[in-house]
């Protein structure tokens, strides 16, 4: 039986390698090119959601989601140095998830998360993949249309997409 919230963070790992690809085949100045959009740069975008990531990745693990905002918004102004080390973090953030979820044998667990701009709420585990993944689909769209904006193609992401191709649930670095 498919664990739909651990194949919906799957297919963000595999979307958002997908889009990382597609930026490794442009001019290495498009990451930090400046654009009219939700972020300055693509590099902007990318560093907010693998900030994102972090943060939820920690707050799964046990970590108190004021502490883990904290600790992981200042990646989020840090742009990398280039979109191999985006790879390389992406690569690493998400064997952390999967050794994670290998250990965690009810993503039903619920967790108290007292989240400073919205309030305490209980959420399951498996809630918290849904929003990953749904999240990084927000961003890749925006990193989409930054590309455009930049007079560059982007890459299809869709989930689809996903169900169609014969990659290995989490992409090589």
């Amino acid at each position: 039986m498919t664990n739909h919230p651990v194949e919906m963070f799957n297919y963000h790992i595999w979307a958002t390698r997908t889009i990382l690809d597609r930026i490794a085949e442009l001019p290495p100045t498009v990451l930090n090119q400046e654009v009219n959009s939700s972020f300055p740069t693509i590099a902007h975008a990318l560093s907010h959601m693998y900030a994102v990531d972090e943060m939820w990745y920690r707050v799964m693990t046990g970590a108190n989601m004021a502490q883990a905002l904290q600790d992981c918004m200042s990646f989020a102004t840090q742009v990398m140095a280039d979109i191999g080390t985006y790879k390389e973090v992406l690569h690493q953030l998400s064997e952390q998830y999967h050794a994670c979820l290998q250990e965690q044998t009810d993503l039903e667990q619920r967790i108290l998360v007292d989240n400073p701009y919205a309030g305490i709420r209980e959420v399951s585990l498996s809630e918290i993949l849904l929003h990953v993944a749904n999240h990084g689909t927000y961003h890749r769209g925006n990193i989409s249309t930054m590309l455009r904006q930049l007079g560059h193609a982007s890459t299809m992401t869709d989930y689809v997409l996903y169900w169609y191709t014969n990659q290995p649930h989490i992409p090589s670095a």
